[in-house]
């Protein structure tokens, strides 16, 4: 291939501004190359929450997004996870403490498929029993906050630490802690995603019948 060919392929490549939800007020997060709109589809983007607000005390969430739309010179995302960075992570671990963890797949109002994982650092060691009653009712109130809110509200309770600050304030009179976080946050499954698992898990079980 020809240089003369090579440098028109570069020009013929379009920049797009890639654009966070709306809940994220449509922030800016950079610029991306394409040939193609086809080709954007899917590409996902890290930021901070810091850099999203202007905060660096936010520095500490990691936020990704996933491309989902395509305009004529911006690309759409939507919001595909939260996590807390290692650092700050390995900074609210303390000797002489408890770290208590959970995982819990929970659905939303508006039917999304989302994984959870709620932490809590006690102030000094507790008991298996405490442990347990902390785990309990961390993974109770991710199911009710769930089941009361759809994606985009769940996820603004995450982000803005409304549902950490209620997981504290309920766990810490089974036991003192320290501090409580929703550790990561991920879109599992879209509404149209978990529907077309449904049909297919109907089809299986139609063909099951049909074999016997």
């Amino acid at each position: 291939m020809s240089e003369r060919s090579v440098s028109k392929r570069k020009q013929e490549k379009r920049w797009y501004t890639v654009l966070a939800p709306e809940q994220f007020d449509r922030a800016e997060l950079g610029t991306t190359p394409a040939d193609e709109p086809e080709q954007l589809y899917d590409r996902t983007i890290q930021t901070t929450l810091g850099e999203l607000n202007n905060d660096a005390s936010e520095n500490n969430t990691k936020l990704t997004f996933r491309i989902a739309d395509v305009g004529s010179d911006s690309a759409y995302t939507e919001f595909v996870k939260q996590e807390l960075t290692r650092d700050y992570q390995r900074s609210l671990v303390r000797r002489g403490s408890s770290k208590i963890a959970a995982y819990e797949t929970v659905r939303t109002k508006d039917d999304y498929r989302v994984q959870l994982q709620p932490v809590a650092f006690t102030t000094k060691k507790a008991d298996h029993s405490q442990e347990r009653a902390i785990r309990r009712t961390m993974i109770d109130m991710v199911r009710q906050a769930a089941s009361e809110r759809t994606f985009e509200e769940l996820i603004a309770s995450v982000v803005e630490g409304r549902l950490s600050s209620a997981i504290y304030a309920e766990a810490k009179e089974i036991y003192p802690l320290r501090r409580a976080e929703i550790m990561k946050t991920t879109l599992e499954a879209s509404p149209e995603e978990i529907e077309a698992e449904e049909e297919a898990a109907v089809d299986v079980d139609a063909e099951d019948v049909e074999g016997e």
